[in-house]
């Protein structure tokens, strides 16, 4: 019996320690506007209308300008080394190669009969997903830009109307982030599976059967098994420092913050 007691102690108290902050493998300084990562643990940061590629190792191998774009709301790597852009305020659309060239032509969405797409990601298969403000409805489309598949207006599916910051393709399931609602679910043909119910959300990432999350400078995991919530810690940041985004690749942490990007181990679950 002391024996079972005392190893439920030392569980109990190896659990109360508090993690060690995540070791810091590199820094990448700069007042960055945006980033993104793929899979590969690869780093895309835009600054102004230039987009740089650093590998994981914090080291810049690929610069280009992008400033016939316009403002870019989305900088998606869901095909790695080939990054989507998308321009809300002009209706572009566009894909780069692993030269962060452009592949193809800029796609004018409005001329492409898409005049109210606010939000848009990558897909399998090289298809797009589109958030249509006007009719309320997400859009999935081929290269061409046919229609596949599409949910119909949100607010009549969950009894809300959506206004949605973000989104992500993951395994065939579409998340979006709708900070007043929650986390949207939809399957690739479109049908609604349910709302994640968790708020305020201001950046996302699904990886690993898990949601990493920012909100109020914090930055957590929420495990899309267990349902539950875990805040991760941060290498130290300097005082009044505010984290913008984060992400997780690669057994690694990428955080931006206002001048620099930070590349760190990521604590194990």
């Amino acid at each position: 019996m002391k024996r079972t007691f005392s190893a439920f102690a030392l569980l109990a108290a190896l659990q109360a320690t508090p993690q060690a902050p995540p070791m810091v493998e590199a820094v990448i300084d700069g007042r960055f506007d945006a980033f993104t990562t793929d899979e590969l643990g690869n780093v895309y940061a835009l600054r102004g209308d230039e987009l740089t590629l650093f590998n994981p190792r914090g080291e810049s191998w690929l610069r280009n300008s992008v400033k016939t774009f316009g403002r870019i709301a989305v900088l998606d790597a869901f095909y790695s080394l080939k990054p989507l852009l998308f321009s809300a305020e002009q209706g572009q659309l566009a894909m780069l190669d692993n030269t962060l060239s452009l592949q193809g032509s800029v796609i004018n969405l409005p001329r492409s009969g898409f005049p109210q797409v606010v939000l848009a990601c990558a897909s399998v298969q090289n298809h797009f997903w589109f958030f249509d403000q006007r009719e309320g409805e997400l859009i999935r489309v081929d290269a061409q830009l046919r229609p596949v598949a599409a949910t119909g207006r949100i607010d009549q599916l969950i009894g809300l109307t959506p206004e949605p910051v973000q989104m992500q393709e993951l395994d065939n399931w579409l998340y979006v982030n709708s900070p007043k609602h929650g986390i949207l679910v939809f399957d690739i043909f479109g049908t609604y599976a349910r709302t994640i119910p968790l708020t305020g959300v201001e950046r996302f990432e699904v990886r690993h059967r898990s949601l990493y999350l920012v909100r109020e400078g914090r930055f957590e995991r929420f495990d899309l098994r267990a349902l539950d919530t875990t805040p991760l810690p941060l290498p130290a940041l300097r005082e009044g420092e505010v984290l913008r985004d984060a992400r997780v690749e690669q057994g690694r942490m990428m955080l931006l913050l206002p001048d620099r990007i930070v590349i760190a181990r990521l604590p194990a679950p």
